[in-house]
């Protein structure tokens, strides 16, 4: 590995090239406790320029993630365009190469947050800035939406797709294969039409699909205008050798594909995808398409973690010299925004990301790691941004100031600061002041209640139950608006927690289902801080379309809440699911206010 970090470190520019136009007071990658990355460390923020077409660099592997539109499709996964564009920037400081922001034409509401992020990077002055795709059916309204919202950007991109496989024609199409070929070039050559000079297709269930049509159909777009083909296997069926070899028949068997790149974008139904997409890479295909963490339909997608460290860790060695633009020191603080805003939980051992990836246990592993520590780790934590727990000495305590926090919270992967900084600073006192010894994974609970959350309708003010086995429990809370109206409700339930959320009820006045509450410890001991996790459903909310099953389904939202009152927690992520769904309404409303209900169309 130490030769492949060589040979781009030595052209590697000053930190001041590094820095987005956009935001100026944001270095591309992190200087972490004053000190400088290594060149090693930011090699990889070097790349070929771009065209679309076309990689200069043989050997460099384009990073599209798709964490904004796939990964969004996760249940309990909603995200407000406000949580995307914060996703969508640090996507762009990690440094991928394209950013699909969503479904244009799923929504009003998706429209308007592609739209938000293709302004967001529509100069490219200098420093990276990442190509914006928006998806479409193989169909002029979908097309003519997504050209819509993706045109600001300075390097836009429609993505089109139809299925190309037996089963989906017959069964869900209902077309003949000569008619999905004439759909496709039609649609591809209209999308060029437009004025995109970036056009990228896909083939739905290529995995399964008959190789001689998939040979053809991607001939004839490449024909019509596309220039990139992504070969997704859409229901994770393939192995890594079926899917590998599937790429290098396509490269060899494909009329004009020198003059396109061939992408890879694998499910994980069968845990195979970060697998399946290293093999295609392998085979030829110089891009991959990734989310962050893997979250995405039914069970998730390629991990951008996962997939960029696999080919930093080996692509000198085992896959021919490839190499990516990602800043890997930008990966946790990524990885910790998508799972917060999703609402979506890291499993412990999750490759890269997960809390015990770089946890050891075992004597002989303890041995090991303090003679040396490459006997046990094949990469460092600091490679992905996060220092090990008290590399700093900074321990903290009710006498902790503000600068302290902030140098240990960029030690555990966050850069907060500003109004951020000062509101988690408070929580913090207020914990401090009740608790003798603040671990790490407290301080990781109130960054997720207090600067991870959506934005405002609502605010918890007071809450105060009664409970117990001689009556029934009975709550009181205090809510204050947004406008600044305060409202006290009373109710009884079954228990506390029960009490509590009919009384938020009775002032919120959103009539909601809920469809899970979980709470856990954060650490050990009597004093630890609860975190929740609950997911709503409105009963009048809106209602999505799926592309797959055509069935309609409410959208949920989750919400997150910390205290060391397990009741103030659970009332707390109760509140922000209402804000996310409130905040998610009122723009509806805002769209078309006779619109009791907006059909959304997802993919």
């Amino acid at each position: 590995m130490a030769s492949s970090i060589c040979k781009h470190a030595a052209l590697a520019p000053s930190p001041a090239t590094f820095r987005s136009t956009k935001f100026p007071a944001l270095p591309v990658y992190l200087i972490q406790n004053g000190r400088r990355p290594s060149s090693a460390a930011v090699f990889c923020s070097l790349r070929p320029h771009y065209i679309p077409n076309h990689i200069p660099d043989p050997n460099y592997v384009r990073i599209f993630d798709t964490t904004l539109r796939d990964g969004e499709q996760s249940p309990g996964a909603t995200m407000t365009t406000k949580e995307k564009l914060d996703i969508a920037r640090q996507l762009a400081r990690l440094g991928v190469d394209i950013i699909e922001a969503g479904f244009p034409a799923s929504s009003d509401a998706d429209f308007e947050a592609v739209q938000l992020i293709a302004r967001e990077f529509s100069t490219a002055d200098s420093g990276h800035v990442p190509v914006i795709c928006g998806l479409a059916r193989c169909n002029k309204r979908d097309i003519e939406r997504s050209w819509e919202a993706v045109k600001h950007a300075s390097k836009p991109r429609i993505h089109t797709f139809i299925a190309t496989s037996q089963i989906h024609m017959d069964f869900k199409l209902k077309m003949t294969p000569d008619q999905v070929v004439h759909k496709a070039t039609t649609m591809v050559a209209y999308a060029r039409s437009l004025g995109c000079q970036d056009v990228e297709f896909s083939p739905e269930d290529a995995g399964r699909s008959d190789r001689e049509f998939l040979y053809r159909i991607l001939g004839e777009v490449i024909k019509a205008g596309a220039t990139t083909l992504n070969i997704p296997d859409t229901v994770g069926y393939t192995l890594p050798t079926e899917f590998g070899q599937l790429i290098a028949d396509i490269k060899a068997n494909t009329p004009g594909i020198e003059n396109v790149i061939i992408s890879t974008h694998c499910q994980n139904d069968l845990g195979l995808s970060t697998a399946n997409t290293i093999a295609g890479a392998y085979s030829g295909a110089r891009q991959v398409e990734v989310t962050i963490n893997g979250i995405g339909e039914r069970a998730g997608n390629a991990s951008l973690e996962e997939v960029v460290m696999a080919i930093k860790c080996r692509g000198e060695q085992a896959l021919d010299g490839l190499y990516t633009g990602i800043n890997t020191q930008h990966i946790i603080m990524a990885s910790k925004m998508v799972e917060e805003y999703s609402g979506l939980r890291i499993q412990p051992h999750k490759a890269i990301v997960g809390a015990n990836a770089f946890a050891h246990e075992s004597g002989i592993h303890q041995d090991g790691m303090l003679k040396h520590k490459n006997t046990y780790e094949i990469i460092s934590p600091e490679d992905i941004g996060l220092l090990r727990s008290n590399e700093s000495g900074i321990v903290l305590g009710k006498l902790s100031g503000r600068h302290a926090l902030k140098a240990k919270m960029l030690e555990l992967g966050y850069d907060i600061d500003g109004k951020e900084l000062d509101d988690l600073f408070s929580r913090f006192k207020a914990v401090a002041g009740n608790k003798k010894n603040i671990s790490d994974d407290d301080l990781v609970a109130l960054v997720s209640d207090e600067v991870f959350q959506p934005q405002t309708v609502w605010k918890l003010e007071d809450v105060q139950v009664t409970c117990g086995s001689l009556g029934l429990s009975t709550a009181t809370v205090k809510l204050i608006h947004a406008n600044g109206d305060e409202r006290i409700s009373c109710s009884v339930g079954t228990g506390p927690v029960d009490a509590a959320y009919k009384a938020v009820d009775l002032v919120v006045k959103v009539p909601v289902t809920l469809l899970e509450y979980s709470m856990s410890g954060v650490t050990e001991g009597i004093d630890a801080i609860a975190t929740t996790r609950v997911l709503i459903r409105g009963e009048d909310s809106v209602t999505a379309t799926h592309a797959y099953t055509g069935e309609s389904v409410n959208r949920a939202f989750s919400g997150t809440g910390a205290s060391m009152d397990i009741v103030i927690s659970s009332v707390r992520a109760y509140v922000n699911a209402l804000n996310k769904l409130l905040g998610f309404k009122n723009r509806l409303k805002t769209e078309d206010p006779n619109k009791s209900k907006v059909m959304q169309t997802l993919t």
